[in-house]
């Protein structure tokens, strides 16, 4: 079937394609490297003729030009339901706000809601032979997202990589409202920070050496999980799969260094499953019509029994800080915002319920403040006003680069006592002497 006239029946311009939006509606920006770009251009001329929009997305790579006027908030909001540093500043500026998730529950979010899109929008690669744009990286809810959106415009991106998967990895021309074609900017890319410093690989050589040939990998974002993400490429691994929220450029890494293949997988062997991926253009080069990789909704890789089905699951991911009793804050610096929960609580659930599987929660064991001083991240509490994204009864491996403890099934003044061996040595009295004040160490141990 040819699909060429009705598309060139719904091409319009940016311009033309915004007047879909009202005051007072719900917009859905897309996600990540999908959020939109001359879309966004061509509604922020819009800005004096609305009020009370609220925009919702994610992960954004770059500004948005309907938030570059000092009065956008009183036009638009912006509703993430994960931050990045941009949206960060966007939150102090008094127009962003944060939706608390647990992501893998998104997708049902948009389809039980009482408060649909009214208009959804978002970058997708070009459209195929058979009438399909793929979402690109970008899988994750975009398939909910659009089954439950009144309007649906795409913007088409010749960059967009094409994403292979399965399910709901690309909407079909019937659904779509209008189609955009925007100036193919590159797309968003985002790096995993500088070169891994001292610290960064003496945790990455203490996870490595936990991973067993045949392991299913999960990293997070960051320079940690960058670093093992390079050692295991330098490492005699073999054999190993991957199941994970985001995609990052150390799949790659590890991918083309012949580590990966998936035979050991319990589900979908030989493929690379994945909710999204957000790196480089080396990333999405690789990613592009590969078919060994599987985009899949969040629903999917996310979910406990996905993860908890794959043998010797490994999971590793970030932490801001953990206190003595094992709760991990991944979110906040106090009640300042960094992150959102994402998935790291569905991993650090289902790895430990996998046969053979290990979650680790990584961390440099200080940080020096603006003005020098050195703190600890291993906390007596909580720092007032944290999140808590892992609860204490949940936290399996933490490792820092003073060591690894398993805090899984430990006593009070256990738990207290492992979490202290491996926090840096300058803070190791200070934490003895809190813990006793919290009736949680003993000193026959010390």
């Amino acid at each position: 079937m040819d699909f060429s006239q009705e598309y060139k029946q719904k091409l319009v311009s940016a311009d033309e394609a915004v007047k879909l939006i009202k005051s007072g509606d719900w917009v859905d920006y897309g996600w990540c490297n999908g959020t939109v770009d001359a879309l966004d251009k061509a509604l922020a001329k819009r800005t004096d003729e609305l009020t009370n929009v609220n925009l919702r997305g994610g992960i954004l790579l770059k500004p948005l030009a309907v938030f570059e006027r000092e009065d956008a908030g009183e036009h638009f909001t912006w509703n993430s339901w994960h931050m990045s540093g941009i949206e960060r500043k966007m939150i102090a500026r008094g127009c962003a706000y944060y939706a608390p998730i647990r992501y893998s529950e998104l997708p049902r979010y948009y389809r039980d809601s009482d408060c649909p899109d009214d208009v959804a929008m978002f970058q997708v690669a070009p459209m195929d032979a058979h009438g399909f744009f793929s979402f690109g990286p970008n899988a994750s809810h975009l398939g909910a997202m659009c089954e439950t959106s009144k309007k649906i415009i795409v913007e088409v991106n010749q960059n967009m990589p094409r994403c292979l998967g399965g399910t709901e990895c690309g909407v079909h021309i019937s659904k779509v409202t209008y189609i955009v074609e925007g100036e193919n900017p590159p797309i968003g890319e985002m790096g995993a920070g500088g070169p891994a410093s001292d610290v960064d690989k003496a945790v990455a050589k203490l996870i490595v050496d936990e991973i067993p040939n045949g392991a299913c990998l999960q990293l997070g974002i960051g320079g940690m999980p960058n670093a093992v993400g390079s050692l295991i490429a330098e490492s005699d691994l073999k054999d190993l799969g991957v199941h994970t929220e985001m995609y990052v450029d150390a799949f790659v890494d590890i991918a083309k260094a012949g580590k990966i293949n998936g035979s050991k997988k319990n589900i979908d062997r030989f493929r690379q499953a994945y909710a999204f991926g957000a790196g480089t253009k080396k990333m999405y080069d690789y990613m592009d019509n590969n078919p060994e990789l599987m985009s899949a909704p969040v629903n999917y890789t996310n979910d406990i029994r996905s993860i908890s089905s794959l043998d010797n699951f490994i999971s590793i991911n970030n932490a801001v800080e953990i206190d003595l009793f094992g709760q991990v804050n991944a979110e906040s610096a106090g009640t300042r915002h960094i992150s959102g929960a994402g998935g790291q609580l569905d991993f650090v659930l289902g790895a430990y319920l996998s046969n053979g599987g290990k979650s680790f929660i990584c961390l440099s064991s200080t940080y020096k403040t603006k003005d020098g001083q050195l703190k600890s991240r291993i906390q007596p509490t909580l720092n007032p006003g944290s999140i808590v994204t892992d609860t204490r009864a949940n936290t399996h491996y933490v490792v820092t680069e003073y060591g690894k403890v398993n805090v899984k099934g430990l006593s009070a003044w256990q738990k207290a006592e492992a979490l202290i061996s491996i926090a840096h040595p300058d803070f190791r009295e200070e934490l003895i002497a809190e813990a006793e004040k919290m009736n949680i160490w003993r000193r026959s141990s010390k």
